[in-house]
């Protein structure tokens, strides 16, 4: 995979996810970030931080990501969330508009 190809999304704890580009465009908020207009770092670098969300929460939203672009190319699985990181989850869902 091409560094182009790869997006990388750092948590609040400061852990890294390198993720394929096109699962990252799953969010609506990621996607307006990397192809704005303006000269803003995380078009230029391909780098998003999000200082208020936890390492389990970010982890949790990227396999999402992949799941979706799965899902959306039919292949119907069951993605599950524990109970404990639902409230969490809705809230980084509701911020990234996944």
């Amino acid at each position: 995979m091409k560094k182009e190809d790869t997006v990388k999304l750092i948590s609040e704890e400061g852990f890294e996810f390198v993720i394929h580009k096109n699962a990252a465009m799953v969010s609506q908020t990621i996607r307006n970030m990397l192809t704005s207009s303006g000269s803003f770092a995380e078009t230029q670098h391909g780098v998003v931080t999000f200082p208020e969300i936890r390492t389990v929460i970010l982890e949790k939203v990227c396999q999402y990501f992949y799941w979706s672009l799965q899902s959306a190319s039919g292949n119907k699985t069951e993605f599950h969330i524990e109970p404990q990181l639902s409230m969490e989850l809705m809230m980084a869902a509701n911020y990234l508009h996944t």
